[in-house]
């Protein structure tokens, strides 16, 4: 079981060091840089000055409070109501733990449930099949063929446009409801009238 919280500064040194790992990120959008820590406390930084259009989450398990992975909603626009997914799970003994799965949807119920958004969209390495799997179970369509357009161990490299809309979302919630699937529940921790650190918890619900 897994459940998400707002991104920490605590959470900046695990950050860093999936962010130095070539294999890691051989499977993800960005290319491989060498990045020192503070760095990673600026880009920290950045994302607390633009909460107004981004949401990045951490993965923790349900029993403790230690980062396992990143899942964000990036360039929110409210006009449009879309957003941009990014997710990243940490080291090798968190993968294929089904955190991934977890984390995807529980984005999605937040993204379409609680901040009104109408299309969620991604781009995924052709490549990474086990990443299209998720993407696909959790409702994103196939839109397109990004032909060579993201450079990795020295060439250039096909890419897949994913888009999830509410609309597909919430049939594919009805289905899953219908047999017995797992539903999100994404609240915002208060205590009194002032939020908690403005914390946001997401536990699935049985």
């Amino acid at each position: 079981m897994f459940r998400l919280r707002e991104l920490e500064r605590r959470d900046i040194p695990s950050i860093n060091s999936w962010r130095n790992d070539p294999e890691l990120i051989a499977n993800l959008g960005a290319p491989f840089r060498y990045i020192n820590p503070d760095v990673d406390s600026a880009w920290y930084d950045g994302y607390m000055k633009s909460r107004s259009n981004s949401v990045r989450c951490a993965i923790v398990a349900e029993n403790s409070d230690e980062i396992i992975g990143l899942v964000s909603l990036m360039n929110i626009d409210y006009m449009n109501q879309c957003a941009e997914f990014h997710i990243m799970i940490g080291s090798p003994q968190n993968q294929n733990r089904g955190a991934g799965t977890f984390a995807v949807n529980a984005m999605l119920e937040h993204a379409f449930m609680n901040l009104n958004l109408q299309r969620v969209e991604l781009c995924c390495n052709l490549s990474n099949a086990r990443a299209q799997h998720v993407y696909e179970k959790a409702g994103f369509i196939r839109e397109g063929l990004k032909r060579k357009a993201r450079f990795k161990h020295g060439e250039f490299i096909d890419v897949i446009q994913y888009a999830v809309l509410r609309e597909d979302y919430l049939s594919l919630r009805r289905n899953n409801r219908g047999g017995g699937g797992q539903r999100f529940r994404v609240v915002l921790a208060v205590s009194g009238s002032r939020p908690l650190r403005d914390k946001l918890y997401c536990r699935s619900l049985r």
